[in-house]
């Protein structure tokens, strides 16, 4: 498979003291990747270096071979698009007016929405099932609507790679299966994807494979079974051995 995503010995800190420490891993054309770790380790600061919108330290971010450092916002914003895990809104948008906004880095200066943006729109409204909320305020929605209709901005994008922040936080189980039923059927449309999880119970069935960020421990990269068996989670979450249950941990 073709890399799409690569991280070469990257570190970073928001301080003197750094979040990530020589991280290296790659995304590939087509996979669909759930990152885990212990609150804290740096999983949204991973997915935001992934988007272009941090710089690291040292090392370097590619993307299709090419420094991320060296694309413009623009350039960054037509390839890769990150789903937050909250989007302020202040005003009183539209369902609609929000999927909108994903066409930006398209729309050129002084210029409207072409035909293609259009088609953009209501494709992403179409592969989230959210068209028929597109006259509804966001800020009304529920919060299972509220995430689909962020995922439905970023397929705006048209993104080459598709990175979700947390995207079954705070949902009831009913919408986490709905959400994990979105990411199957965006998986199956072929759409490369790198989500932050924190339940680990939603991975199983959904994701090609796992990446893990843990402080101290190297990012270990490998298939789901193996990922979310009770020893490697002990040594990701730092717990004690033997205080995960087998049977309902393991996914071997």
């Amino acid at each position: 498979m073709t890399t799409l995503l690569e991280f070469a010995d990257v570190s970073f800190g928001y301080t003197a003291e750094p979040i990530l420490e020589a991280v290296n891993a790659t995304v590939s054309a087509g996979e669909c990747i759930a990152l885990i770790g212990p609150n804290g380790a740096g999983k949204t600061t991973l997915l935001r270096l992934a988007a272009g919108m941090l710089t690291p330290a040292s090392g370097e971010v590619r993307f299709q071979g090419a420094p991320l450092r060296r694309r413009s916002r623009q350039h960054i914003a037509r390839s890769i698009a990150l789903v937050p895990q909250n989007l302020d809104v202040p005003f009183a948008f539209t369902v609609e007016q929000i999927v909108e906004q994903g066409r930006t880095p398209f729309i050129r200066a002084l210029g409207g929405l072409q035909r293609t943006d259009r088609e953009a729109i209501e494709n992403a409204l179409e592969l989230t099932d959210t068209g028929y909320l597109r006259a509804r305020i966001f800020n009304q929605l529920s919060g299972g609507e509220r995430q689909r209709v962020k995922i439905a901005l970023g397929l705006a994008q048209q993104p080459r790679l598709l990175l979700l922040d947390e995207p079954a936080q705070q949902l009831d189980i009913a919408r986490q299966m709905e959400m994990m039923q979105l990411i199957r059927s965006l998986r199956s449309q072929g759409i490369t994807l790198l989500a932050s999880m924190h339940d680990l119970f939603l991975i199983d069935d959904t994701f090609s494979s796992v990446c893990s960020i843990s402080p101290g421990e190297p990012l270990q990269q490998g298939p789901v079974d193996e990922m979310l068996c009770p020893e490697s989670l002990e040594r990701i979450f730092h717990c004690p051995p033997g205080s995960l249950p087998r049977k309902e941990i393991c996914l071997a």
